[in-house]
């Protein structure tokens, strides 16, 4: 199973540098896990970046994935991993869906950079 972070969809409907390596979890849909908190940020990001119809188009194509709701149990979940990591509530409650899964996370967030089961792709400097 596979999580994709908000960080790996955005780059993928860009189709930004790093959006390739993103591809593969994002076509596997039989093993693509989506949390709800994921389709938040997107939705946010898409809207405020592009538009209206662009943002429900995105959460469409992640609406083809299994959709996470936010359990008592993750939330739970989250909450020990945040304190335990120190990481935003977000990627809390995306890691420890990642986590109750056994599922592998794939993201550009230098937060999960040292966590296991994750395939972190730094991101690439921007020349100013």
């Amino acid at each position: 199973m596979n999580v994709v972070d908000s960080s790996g969809w955005l780059e993928y409907f860009s189709d930004s540098a790093h959006a390739d390596k993103f591809a593969e979890p994002l076509t596997d849909l039989d093993n693509l896990l989506v949390p709800t908190i994921c389709v938040y940020e997107v939705f946010k990001v898409v809207l405020r970046e592009k538009s209206e119809d662009e943002a429900l188009q995105a959460i469409a194509t992640m609406k083809q994935g299994q959709i996470v709701d936010l359990t008592f149990e993750i939330a739970i979940q989250a909450a020990l991993v945040n304190q335990k990591y120190k990481i935003p509530m977000a990627d809390s409650i995306i890691y420890a869906t990642t986590k109750m899964f056994k599922a592998v996370l794939w993201t550009m967030d230098k937060d999960f950079e040292k966590f296991k089961s994750v395939k972190y792709f730094p991101r690439l400097n921007k020349k100013a």
